[in-house]
């Protein structure tokens, strides 16, 4: 690659680095986006290099093949196809590489897409793509997919051969700006500290406007709420440090806190494990350098594992579901009824039943006087969940408790899947970058590797207590910002302190503080369903955080989960609304 350039094909005034931008953050994501940071980039001077989008996650993979059991000429990320045929004269004039793993499960499908469109637009770009990573031959028999994450060499040596567009399966999200760095600043596979700097800058990038005050618990204070959220760009140099920014003009914010959102999204401990490289999350430091720009530095790399992860997905069976409103008095009473009366009729393998809420006492509006029962069925054939169980719940229409109504009409029964992480050889996988002119170029593995071992920073239980100080029951969120997803099975939140302006003394006894409250031990008094689940907690001071992984809460992972907040969303925010004891002095 050549040096940063503008909309003229000009070096731009951050020479040195490489500005890689992101236009997508999951398969359904803003369709407009890569128009605005196309043509961002030229009005804000500073011009990007690298545009990359995001669209894989482990759900997509599995909505992804179901396509393609319907059309094998499927299994990719349709949106961006769109989006290349109204933008790929666009980015081809202003010299931007674009970098995607839209490709899914069909990367070579995509990329013949992908000249199609260029064909049709009276354009002729150089497309290359990157496969490999679909390992089902290797004893995943009958999944659906079962794809291994691969790294960001496979695309950086399609940049260096001159790809103008390179699309990919399932590498890792962070790769998309790790490949970019590496074939801008001639990276080694040894240069652990620098692709560590460059996974973490990806990894903020990653998730679209997550790192610009999407999903921030800090939104009321958040400026431009009035505008379309930017999109975030990372400015990568040649030692792995990043500057993470956005637009100019466009809606949102980069902050310290922001950016700590992202950093503490979906991530388990302090090592960040991914096929390039080891990150250790808790060398990373923060810093504003002036408004919409944070400095990342310090990140410590090590050798990369030994093994590659696997997503797989399987098909689990069938579901559906049904969602009564209970009105007014007696809800609880009206529940176990309509429980009653459904439950002889009811031949799914599982069935659960959602908790009823009591509305409040003489509410004002007849929305506010209702809460919901909810009844979620699953069984290997579509026939128990199917009509045989929505019929059973309509006939109940004028026979059971007063009010009786439905949020909405039954569905037919769905297919879910079930998703599994596995572990394969190196030597299993065949990393391959299939060039523009059609010559295949296999991609070597690493020769070191990390072992695996116990990571530092496990929260030491018990702590040493404090001294008896005056407190207030406060919301655990007066102070604290979360963001929390999921990670198969398993719920992730990321908790950390609010740089609100206290002075710095404040600051630090406010994450000892936080760093105390939350014990593996005593997180099922704050997090009742988590009682009875094995919980991690990891430290990270630097970010004044702690990140909880939350074993099991999500039960075989999203597509299969019969939890009300199937993907973890909002775990975060209902723990920064439940009552906790805050020392006078921190508030």
């Amino acid at each position: 690659m050549t040096a940063c350039r503008d909309g003229r094909g000009g070096t731009s005034s951050t020479s040195g680095v490489v500005r890689i931008g992101n236009c997508s953050g999951f398969y359904g994501d803003r369709l407009s986006a890569m128009r605005e940071m196309l043509e961002g980039a030229s009005s804000d001077g500073h011009g990007l290099d690298v545009l990359t989008g995001d669209y894989l996650a482990e759900l997509t993979m599995l909505i992804l093949g179901r396509d393609q059991m319907k059309d094998p000429a499927l299994g990719y990320a349709r949106t961006f196809v769109r989006q290349l045929e109204d933008c790929l004269g666009l980015a081809l004039e202003r010299g931007v590489r674009l970098v995607a793993n839209a490709g899914g499960l069909n990367p070579a499908g995509l990329a013949d897409k992908v000249r199609e469109v260029a064909a049709g637009l009276g354009l002729d770009p150089q497309v290359a793509h990157v496969e490999g990573d679909d390992v089902r031959a290797l004893s995943f028999d009958g999944a659906l997919t079962a794809n291994a994450y691969l790294g960001g060499f496979g695309i950086a040596a399609a940049l260096r051969a001159g790809a103008d567009v390179v699309v990919t399966g399932r590498v890792t999200d962070a790769s998309l700006v790790v490949g970019p760095a590496v074939a801008h600043h001639g990276w080694s596979d040894t240069a652990y500290d620098a692709l560590a700097g460059a996974v973490v800058a990806g990894h903020v990038v990653e998730c679209g406007a997550q790192a610009t005050g999407g999903n921030f618990s800090g939104f009321l204070d958040l400026p431009r709420r009035d505008l379309p959220l930017g999109f975030p760009v990372a400015e990568v140099a040649a030692d792995g440090s990043s500057v993470i920014t956005k637009h100019a003009g466009t809606g949102g914010a980069v902050t310290v806190d922001t950016v700590t959102a992202q950093l503490v999204y979906e991530i388990q401990s302090t090592r960040y494990l991914g096929p390039d490289v080891t990150v250790h999350l808790d060398s990373l430091r923060l810093e504003q350098q002036g408004e919409d720009r944070v400095a990342i530095t310090g990140v410590v790399g090590e050798a990369p594992p030994e093994r590659l992860k696997v997503c797989v997905n399987e098909l689990g069976g069938w579901r559906n579901s049904v969602e009564l409103v209970l009105t007014g008095l007696d809800v609880e009473a009206k529940a176990a009824w309509v429980r009653d009366q459904l439950t002889p009729r009811l031949t799914a393998a599982e069935v659960t039943w959602s908790d009823v809420t009591p509305p409040p006492v003489d509410a004002a509006t007849e929305e506010a006087a209702s809460t919901l029962l909810r009844c979620t069925v699953k069984d290997p054939s579509p026939d128990p969940v199917g009509r045989a169980f929505t019929a059973a719940a309509v006939e109940l229409a004028l026979a059971s408790y007063p009010g009786f109504t439905m949020t909405a009409p039954p569905g037919p029964a769905t297919p879910y899947g079930v998703y599994r992480a596995a572990y394969v050889d190196r030597a299993e996988v065949t990393h391959t970058v299939v060039h523009a002119d059609g010559r295949r170029e296999v991609v070597a593995d690493p020769t070191v590797f990390t072992p695996a071992t116990e990571a530092p920073g496990a929260r030491p239980s018990p702590y040493p207590a404090r001294p008896d100080v005056l407190t207030r029951r406060l919301p655990l969120g007066t102070f604290v910002h979360a963001r929390s997803g999921d990670k198969g099975g398993d719920a992730n939140v990321g908790l950390w302190v609010a740089h609100d302006g206290v002075d710095r003394e404040t600051y630090d006894a406010r994450v000892q503080w936080l760093s105390k409250v939350m014990s593996p031990r005593g997180i099922g008094a704050l997090l009742p369903e988590a009682a009875d689940l094995d919980v991690e907690v990891w430290l990270l001071p630097h970010l004044g955080a702690v990140n909880l992984v939350v074993h099991g809460l999500l039960g075989q992972g999203v597509a299969a989960s019969t939890r009300f907040d199937p993907q973890a969303k909002g775990l975060g925010e209902w723990l920064r609304s439940r009552m906790v004891s805050i020392e006078e002095s921190l508030l």
